[in-house]
């Protein structure tokens, strides 16, 4: 049996003395110690050290809370990975999708809400999007096609939340169940079954694990890709592609 997750008990606070602000804080500290799951309203009482009817006074019900979390969670999150640039794509890109992946695996909590749970308030839903719409439009300017500079931005973000959604399961899964594995931990290589398989994970490779390595490689090649499309467009961009990058400015 998993032991029932439980939290330290602050002492208790006078009436009247605690706001949203306060409550979000609070929650964001005992969800690290009990997870998002596990995380409830009395719990949340009793670590804030307020009776619950003054959570409630600010948030309905726990979807409330949680809401307001996200919100929380996405300016920290906007504010930690910077966008990248037309002067040098590449590179920017590249560190865009690193700090990112780093970003949401380093805050568990943080990948859950938006990665996992992903309710948005209507507010940051929009700020989201001008958010890629920037990107988009620096990718534009740095000389791909807005097709492509779409389809290469919306890789570059499945490729980062594919890598962390994945580890953030495998790692609830294991915190659950320390006896589970992931698919890729159940493959069964042998150097008489699988010579190439046991070959290669002899030398630091994995099939399908959401590491390091994997990441990179997957990363390099959708840039490669994108430098490609620009080398084969350069010099050749007509009267609409020219309005189609102004409108995406």
């Amino acid at each position: 049996m998993v032991k029932q997750a439980t939290a330290a008990k602050r002492p208790r606070r006078e009436r009247g003395s605690i706001d949203p602000e306060d409550i979000i804080a609070g929650a964001f500290e005992l969800a690290e110690q009990v997870s998002i799951d596990n995380l409830s309203m009395p719990m949340l009482g009793k670590h804030l050290g307020v009776g619950v009817t003054s959570i409630y006074w600010y948030f309905r019900k726990k979807d409330d809370l949680l809401n307001a979390m996200t919100d929380r969670a996405l300016r920290q999150y906007a504010f930690e990975t910077p966008f990248p640039e037309a002067e040098d794509w590449r590179e920017t890109l590249r560190k865009h999708a690193t700090l990112m992946r780093e970003t949401f695996l380093a805050n568990p909590i943080l990948a859950d809400l938006i990665l996992i749970r992903s309710t948005l308030s209507p507010k940051h839903a929009a700020m989201g999007a001008q958010q890629i719409e920037l990107a988009v439009s620096n990718l534009v300017d740095a000389g791909l096609s807005l097709d492509d500079a779409f389809d290469t931005y919306s890789a570059v973000q499945l490729h980062v939340r594919g890598s962390v959604v994945l580890t953030r399961l495998h790692d609830k899964n294991k915190a659950a169940d320390p006896e589970s594995r992931a698919y890729y931990e159940n493959l069964i290589i042998t150097p008489e079954a699988t010579p190439l398989l046991a070959e290669g994970t002899s030398r630091g490779h994995s099939i399908g694990a959401p590491d390091d390595k994997n990441f990179e490689y997957g990363l390099e090649c959708i840039l490669d890709h994108a430098s490609r499309l620009i080398d084969a467009g350069a010099g050749k961009a007509s009267p609409a592609r020219r309005k189609t990058k102004a409108a995406a400015r």
